[in-house]
């Protein structure tokens, strides 16, 4: 299959496009300078020269001639919004197929660290905080396609982790450097979803051999309270771990990145929202969580890991480590209803 993957070279654009040439398809990945062309290059990706912005028109030619689209970029709200627009106009009536990662932040709501017991699968309603505002618009663009002639369907991860993120678990060591602690909010009983960057880079190809036009998956391994998350990186550290109001997290953590898909961009400082409550069915989460962003219609895994072990192999994602079992088995096995189609 000839791919076109838009924010190839990103953290998660940049997985799935060496998954996707790994696994046998030709890839061609968005360029916007020199720079981004020789880093795709050298990854054996065809550079395509282009951007979201004045050469969206040549991204857009581009997307025609490929068989199938990824859309992956990191790209804020206008422009997304602009982008998704004119991709969509273009591809329908075509028979080809676009794969558009969101993230389950389109979920997110606000509990300053609380404990929230709302869970939500693919097609439940829900009330979208304004910060989301936009991502759910580019979704419903993507799905109404799919009703005109386009492949269209939709990818909602949790919160992405492996070898080169930089999520949320290198804000709380950031907090250590910062502070000398490691810092959550409130209780710390907002719970993160996540999911290794690899289990995302196979959904996504399950996704593009036997996806439907319209659907939504959602891509989630496990669950971790973010204050486990913090007790483990003062083990870690030997430092104590430290509860901030939502006032204090800002001025803790400074610059840090706000959830924008899974994919991430900077809030100004003191400008992040925090104790964001993210919540899938049978995961019940209370975060700032987009990234790669956690819901699975009938969750994804068939039982709760063990919180110790849980937290673990969170940790040791930042030494380029990856303990076999926790992240595979159950998005691999597929327990969602969507997921399974695309398993089986």
């Amino acid at each position: 299959m000839n791919i076109f993957v838009i924010g190839a070279t990103g953290f998660v654009g940049g997985a799935l496009a060496s998954h996707l040439a790994g696994a046998g398809h030709t890839v061609t990945g968005l360029a916007r300078n020199a720079i981004a062309a020789i880093t795709l290059a050298d990854r054996g990706i065809a550079p395509v020269a282009g951007d979201l912005d004045a050469r969206r028109s040549a991204t857009v030619e581009a997307a025609l001639r490929a068989d199938a689209v990824v859309y992956a970029a990191q790209a804020g709200p206008e422009q997304e919004t602009a982008a998704i627009k004119e991709l969509t106009g273009a591809l329908v009536g075509t028979d080809r197929t676009l794969v558009f990662l969101s993230g389950s932040g389109v979920l997110l709501q606000r509990t300053a660290g609380a404990w929230s017991p709302d869970v939500f699968a693919e097609h439940d309603p829900f009330t979208v905080e304004p910060l989301a505002d936009f991502r759910l618009a580019a979704e419903n663009t993507v799905l109404a396609a799919a009703a005109q002639g386009l492949r269209a369907m939709v990818i909602r991860p949790g919160l992405i982790w492996g070898p080169g993120d930089r999520g949320h678990l290198p804000m709380i060591y950031q907090s250590v450097a910062e502070t000398g602690a490691a810092c959550y909010v409130g209780q710390g009983l907002n719970t993160y979803s996540h999911v290794h960057i690899g289990d995302v880079a196979h959904l996504f190809a399950l996704a593009l051999e036997s996806g439907r036009a319209g659907g939504i998956y959602h891509a989630v391994a496990g669950e971790v309270p973010n204050r486990w998350i913090a007790e483990k990186v003062a083990d870690d550290l030997g430092v104590q771990a430290l509860s901030l109001t939502p006032e204090g997290s800002c001025r803790c953590v400074g610059r840090v990145r706000r959830p924008h898909h899974g994919r991430v961009q900077p809030y100004p400082r003191g400008r992040r929202p925090v104790g964001i409550r993210v919540a899938p069915r049978a995961h019940r989460h209370a975060v700032h969580d987009r990234r790669r962003p956690l819901a699975p219609a009938r969750r994804l895994q068939t039982r709760r890991p063990k919180p110790r072990f849980a937290v673990t192999v969170v940790v040791q994602a930042t030494r380029g480590q990856r303990t076999p079992g926790v992240h595979t088995s159950s998005s691999r096995k597929g327990n969602s209803r969507e997921h399974r189609r695309l398993a089986s």
